[in-house]
């Protein structure tokens, strides 16, 4: 206390002229408008830049959370895509059990392989949230794979990127199907081989899911024409399809589950043939 009283003593000039220099300058401020709002508009700036500085470091805490609403967002929007042939229409609901024909869940891409010829993702989502075997995963940009396996809390996907994935197809334009498979060679092509001759293709057409099986529904992105190849001996084309998808970067996905798909099995079994 003795030093504070030491140094208000030795200092009291300087601090009374501080003092009174901070009375005159703030007098000076309020009589004056141009004054006022000068300073305001210093002080709104430098608070501006603190709480803009604040604000970045609390959003890149909450990009966990922000990723997580968006990916419900998006999956919301693609329950919509798959039940609506017209997407400017609210999206019909099943008024009897109260579903939509298709659902989505939202899942994450914890493990993911491209560098072997038969490769697998990991998901973070299983069993438990209604996920089973034959499932079709996409994400915002086009097919991932089908769920080949799952427990409780994960499922294994088996990859788009998989020498023995066979997934049906079609040139949207022309509606012409084939069978999309992958060579090995490319993590960012697979091919659409048995498309018929009399197929007008041309390069740059889009292809999509061609929408004959439970897996997928039909005119989801897959990618486009790179390259035409013709066999000769067999009256088909194979085509190069360059992949909308990055399939060596994926995060979150979106597993399609069907209402229909048991009942459409279960018909379909009864129709073969005993073996």
């Amino acid at each position: 206390m003795q030093q504070i009283f030491s140094f208000i003593y030795k200092n009291s000039h300087k601090l009374l002229f501080l003092l009174l220099l901070g009375i005159s300058l703030g007098l000076t401020i309020q009589a004056h408008s141009y004054h006022k709002s000068k300073v305001i508009s210093s002080a709104n700036f430098v608070t501006g830049g603190v709480y803009e500085q604040i604000n970045s470091v609390n959003e890149y805490f909450h990009l966990k959370t922000q990723n997580d609403a968006l990916a419900k967002e998006n999956a919301s929007l693609r329950r919509m895509l798959f039940n609506e042939a017209d997407t400017a229409k609210a999206p019909v609901v099943d008024t009897i059990k109260g579903v939509r024909k298709v659902d989505v869940v939202v899942a994450k891409v914890v493990k993911n392989s491209y560098t072997v010829p038969e490769n697998f993702l990991t998901l973070d989502k299983g069993a438990t949230s209604g996920i089973k075997a034959d499932m079709g995963v996409v994400n915002s940009q086009g097919i991932v794979g089908i769920v080949d396996h799952t427990s409780a809390n994960y499922a294994t996907v088996v990859s788009i990127l998989n020498t023995q994935s066979k997934i049906n197809a079609k040139i949207k334009k022309s509606n012409h199907f084939g069978s999309l498979v992958w060579n090995g060679k490319n993590t960012g092509f697979v091919q659409l081989i048995d498309v018929p001759r009399l197929a007008s293709v041309r390069k740059g057409d889009t292809i999509v899911t061609g929408g004959q099986s439970v897996i997928f529904p039909a005119n989801i992105n897959i990618g486009t024409i790179s390259k035409i190849y013709t066999d000769n001996e067999t009256n088909y084309y194979t085509l190069e399809i360059k992949l909308f998808n990055d399939m060596t970067n994926l995060g979150y996905v979106y597993v399609i589950k069907s209402k229909d798909r048991e009942e459409i099995l279960t018909l379909e079994k009864q129709s073969q043939p005993n073996e």
